[in-house]
Order: structure tokens, then sequence, then C-alpha cells
């Protein structure tokens, strides 16, 4: 990126990229399911951020933005990783449970790889949504806002979405573990 000597701009978004790129790289793998490809979308992230700092400096959350532009990067990319990873793993369809039992499900998920797999069968803006509204903590509104839908979509493409989680999480434990599983959350969804 030419700053064309504007060495504090540099210096700014600098420290702005560093502040910013774990939060990224960790929604980046959670909606994307692959390391590299979030890490790979984070910096084309940066870079689109970079391109247009002076306007994004001056927004009252630029780090909001960037996790937008994730967003839509990640959602623009995903029919060529959908089909890749069709490739890799088979193509199971979950069923739907109910709202309140895909959250205790996924409230008591043990297995971080088992529970990374599962969130990776889901359709990009599936996983999109639970990775915004769960793990980044966005409030409803602003996740609508990021994806470019109503508040009631976001909603209801969360509950299927863990829903359709959890279903698969239930499938994939042995059965001997199934009624097992504690009755307290091991994290926070």
């Amino acid at each position: 990126m030419d700053w064309g000597g504007h060495a504090a701009l540099e210096r700014e978004f600098s420290c702005f990229a560093a502040e910013v790129s774990d939060p990224l790289v960790r929604a980046g793998h959670l909606m994307t399911g692959d390391a590299a490809d979030a890490e790979d979308l984070v910096q084309e992230t940066l870079l689109r951020v970079a391109h247009r700092w002076k306007r994004v400096r001056s927004m009252d959350h630029p780090a909001a933005y960037a996790h937008r532009v994730l967003v839509n990067l990640v959602l623009h990319d995903a029919g060529r990783r959908s089909r890749r990873r069709t490739e890799l793993w088979p193509n199971d369809s979950a069923a739907e449970a109910a709202d309140e039992s895909a959250a205790r499900a996924l409230l008591e998920v043990d297995d971080v790889a088992e529970f990374r797999w599962a969130l990776a069968q889901l359709p990009a803006r599936q996983r999109a949504v639970l990775v915004l509204r769960y793990w980044a903590d966005l409030p409803v509104a602003e996740v609508a806002d990021m994806l470019g839908c109503s508040e009631g979509t976001v909603k209801s493409t969360a509950s299927r979405a863990a829903a359709r989680l959890a279903a698969m999480l239930e499938r994939s434990a042995p059965a001997d573990c199934q009624n097992r599983r504690p009755a307290t959350a091991k994290g926070t969804v």
C-alpha cells in the first residue's frame, strides 16, 4: 500500500490491523472452516480497508466495517469452498430440532474439532450468522445490517443453523456418550 508519504496514516493503520487481525481470523476460520482460507480472506479484508483507510478511520466503528468486509468476502467466495468441501466430506442433510434443545446441545459440545467439522457443514450464510451473533457477540440489528437482511431473517437463520448444528453434533456423538452429556454448559454460545 502506498501511503504517499503519510507515515502517521501508515502507523495508524498498522495499529488497527494488529488489533483486529486475530478476531477477524477467528471469525473467518469459523465461517469458512479452513484456517488458510480465513487467513487469505483476512489479508484481502485488510487490503480493502487499507485502500479506504482515510474514510474508514473516521467511522464510529472501523472494526465493524472490517468485519462486514470479511463477511462479504466469505459469502462471495462460499461457492468455491462449498464445492471443495463437498468433495472432501459427505453431505448430510440435518434434521431440524427445537430451538431450546439446539441451544442446549451447542452449549454441551466437548470436542472443538467435532464442532468445527459440524460448523463447516453449514451453508456459508448460516455459519456467518452463528459466528457474528454468538462468537463475535454482535446484536441482531448489526448482523442484519452487515448481511443486508432483516432482523427476523437473522433470528430465523440463527435458529435453523443452531438446530442443524445441534442435530449434526448429536448424530456424531457415540451412543454411550449421548446419555452422559453434562447438565451444565462447558462454554458459551
